[in-house]
């Protein structure tokens, strides 16, 4: 249990999540960017690839207190205005709202997305004249959903009515006053403006909702890019102390017993599986931290990237010039990071970097 809970700590995990796998899928933009950073046992594929070291990512949940998942993302109210030119123009209205209680207190946030999908519309109007595109306009609600005259305009642009994919807007500022002030989130308010050439027509304009696992994978996000700001001094990857301990252990060994390996590198596989993680962690299923063992005995070659420290205290052990001084370690001299794909105690997708997991190389130090 101390070991486990230990495990946690490194993983940063204060609530261990429930298991979701594999009934509940993530959203397909958290994957394909776990791919674009990471190869497929979670290894940082370059330094500089994802902003910040947390990447937090929220589905609509229709509003606070929201009566099942029908309102995610559906038209809130509707209507039409004056006419422009010989035709109606008409207005439609969308909520979405994400909680975001799930940000950790001292988190750091760089960039907030609001991804929503636009679906295509399925029939083309016979008239000619008839505008094929419309004014999608994003909203912060300044109070509830009761009261949208209440609001404040993010941003806009002009979208075809035949087009379909996601659109995705900066909503960097809105979400960091919501972080400082939970209160003040009362959602997105999207209003959809269009020529009409029938003023009964509606839901011109659509976005995908989740609503059974065709639109799952375009549910409306919102993605937050974090710095978590928490020194992650602890590794999966054995101490210089572990090591110099099992150098000790090695040199008062019985001459009987075969020589000690030349200090290098050794697999050491963490199996989420095995650990019990399997039912919340997305990607990967485990990952080789590797570790290093073996001995620092003069002369050091060049590869045991051995400093001139540790050549110095080798030969000074050699050469028996003091009875304190011990053989030099063999110890990680090259770490890469790990990346997780994993559902929170909310079931919210994250995706989070962790420094120094993986031995890439070992030396003597």
């Amino acid at each position: 249990a101390a070991a486990l809970q230990r495990l946690r700590e490194v993983f940063d995990i204060e609530e261990l999540p429930p298991d979701v796998l594999p009934r509940k899928k993530p959203p397909q933009f958290m994957v394909d960017l776990f791919n674009k950073v990471a190869d497929a046992n979670g290894i940082t594929r370059a330094p500089g690839l994802l902003q910040g070291d947390v990447v937090r990512s929220f589905e609509d949940r229709g509003g606070p207190g929201a009566a099942g998942p029908g309102r995610r993302g559906t038209p809130a109210a509707s209507g039409v205005v004056p006419e422009e030119g010989s035709f109606p123009v008409r207005v439609d209205h969308h909520h979405f709202y994400f909680d975001i209680s799930a940000m950790e207190k001292g988190e750091q946030m760089l960039k907030a997305e609001f991804r929503v999908f636009k679906l295509k519309r399925t029939h083309r109007s016979r008239r000619s004249d008839v505008r094929h595109f419309c004014k999608v306009e994003v909203y912060e609600l300044l109070e509830s959903e009761n009261k949208p005259q209440k609001k404040h305009l993010i941003a806009s642009r002009l979208l075809s009515l035949y087009a379909e994919g996601w659109e995705v807007f900066n909503v960097t500022q809105t979400v960091s006053k919501w972080v400082g002030n939970s209160s003040s989130n009362h959602g997105f308010w999207i209003t959809t403006t269009h020529v009409s050439s029938n003023g009964m027509e509606q839901d011109v304009v659509t976005f995908a909702k989740s609503q059974g696992t065709l639109q799952e994978s375009r549910n409306a996000l919102l993605v937050l890019f974090t710095n978590s700001n928490k020194r992650r001094s602890h590794s999966l990857v054995p101490s210089a102390t572990s090591n110099a301990s099992m150098s000790r252990r090695a040199r008062a060994a019985p001459a009987a017993r075969s020589p000690v390996a030349v200090c290098h590198r050794w697999e050491l596989y963490v199996d989420f599986h095995a650990i019990g993680w399997a039912g919340w962690i997305i990607y990967p299923s485990g990952y080789n931290a590797f570790y290093c063992r073996g001995s620092c005995i003069f002369p050091l070659g060049e590869s045991l990237n051995a400093t001139n420290h540790a050549t110095v205290q080798s030969i000074v052990y050699t050469l028996k010039l003091s009875q304190d001084v011990n053989m030099p370690c063999c110890v990680p001299d090259e770490l890469k990071s790990l990346n997780l794909l994993y559902f929170d105690d909310k079931q919210n997708v994250i995706l989070k970097n962790y420094k120094d997991m993986v031995a890439t190389r070992c030396g003597c130090h």
